[in-house]
């Protein structure tokens, strides 16, 4: 029995049509969106609240937490709004829920004068600089996790995670898988390219998200039920499970936005066939950060990337064999044949329109 679920980070426009993003979008200006969007008391406990109780509902505010001398916290610098849904049984139940949780998140944002537009790397600033500066208290905290001290990183990037669990699946066998999926990152992540834009231009590549990113940040997550049973390792691999639903979650970080949430399903479907397969051998810990920036600036015209996304595709189909999930990965096949990615329409549409503003309004297009 496989399970199902998908966080998904909304980036908007604000009243004025700027990109709204920590330099002047307060905490308050989301969480007035956020405190109209209802909540489903069956949702828990699956789903994670947190100590700092920002994670009420199926919507919340994604930002970098502040303190003063203790745990609790006294601000948040904000970046978006993260949708996640409740553990499904299947990629489409996990996906319509998805989409409708954007919808009402929509309606709601456009209310308050917010848009919202695709990005998985913010397109005018390239770094977060907390203000005022970490004090003392923030930098101990943040010495004691080293994945932490990367928020440089996700203040400024947006991203899916896609989580799939087996039930019984041993921990061995976990991390053999995250250890798998970290390994085939490089060569799955161009079919959600969708950040061609860097410090308030093109980039010169496909995917500037990726390219800073992966090596620094996990490519994949584990989820394990004790503390003995982790892996050390920078970033890392493997999580104690904070609440039980978490035990046994493979969570795939390295992919970029996207606003067609069937290329979710098709992705579930590929990790769902890879985690069947028997066949691919490789093996990593920590991602390849040089691997994963080729393949962040060439994509699938990159003739090993290629190579590999396409083998990696036949093995996750011959693995799926005779399951009604392998039907959802054909568009993921429709990429690889043109060697395209959002990146590739984004760019294009930029050198039309001559505005990133303009280009992201015309992303999330039903």
């Amino acid at each position: 029995m496989f399970y199902f679920g998908i966080e998904h980070e909304v980036a908007f426009l604000n009243q004025e049509g700027k990109f709204a993003d920590f330099t002047h979008t307060k905490f308050a200006d989301f969480a007035q969106i956020v405190e109209k969007l209802p909540t489903y008391p069956s949702d828990y406990p699956q789903l994670r609240v947190g100590d700092a109780g920002i994670k009420k509902k199926r919507w919340y505010i994604e930002g970098f937490e502040r303190f003063a001398d203790s745990d609790q916290p006294i601000d948040c610098s904000a970046k978006g709004i993260e949708i996640r849904t409740t553990i499904h049984t299947t990629i489409q139940g996990a996906v319509k829920e998805l989409s409708e949780s954007f919808h009402l998140l929509r309606d709601v944002a456009e209310s308050f004068g917010y848009i919202p537009v695709l990005a998985s790397f913010n397109p005018y600033r390239t770094v977060f600089s907390p203000q005022p500066p970490l004090n003392d208290y923030e930098i101990k905290q943040l010495q004691a996790y080293p994945d932490e001290q990367t928020a440089n990183i996700y203040m400024v990037s947006y991203g899916p995670d896609l989580n799939i669990s087996v039930a019984d699946m041993s921990t061995d066998h976990l991390i053999d898988i995250g250890k798998k999926l970290t390994y085939y990152s490089p060569y799955i992540v161009p079919f959600t390219y969708s950040s061609p834009f860097y410090n308030g231009s093109l980039w010169e590549g496909l995917s500037v998200r990726t390219f800073i990113r992966t090596g620094k940040r996990s490519a994949a997550l584990v989820f394990v039920e004790k503390s003995e049973e982790l892996i050390l390792s920078i970033p890392s691999l493997t999580k104690v499970a904070r609440i039980p639903a978490e035990i046994g979650r493979i969570e795939f970080k390295a992919f970029d936005s996207c606003d067609d949430f069937n290329i979710y399903a098709a992705l579930l479907a590929l990790l769902k066939g890879l985690i069947l397969d028997e066949t691919l051998q490789g093996r990593v810990t920590t991602p390849d950060a040089a691997l994963h920036q080729i393949s962040a600036k060439e994509g699938f015209d990159n003739e090993d990337i290629f190579a590999n996304a396409t083998k990696v595709i036949q093995s996750a189909e011959f693995a799926l064999n005779n399951d009604p999930d392998l039907k959802l990965i054909t568009p993921l096949k429709v990429m690889l044949e043109q060697r395209n990615s959002k990146s590739h329409e984004l760019i294009e549409m930029f050198q039309k329109l001559g505005s990133i503003e303009e280009v992201l309004r015309q992303t999330y297009q039903d």
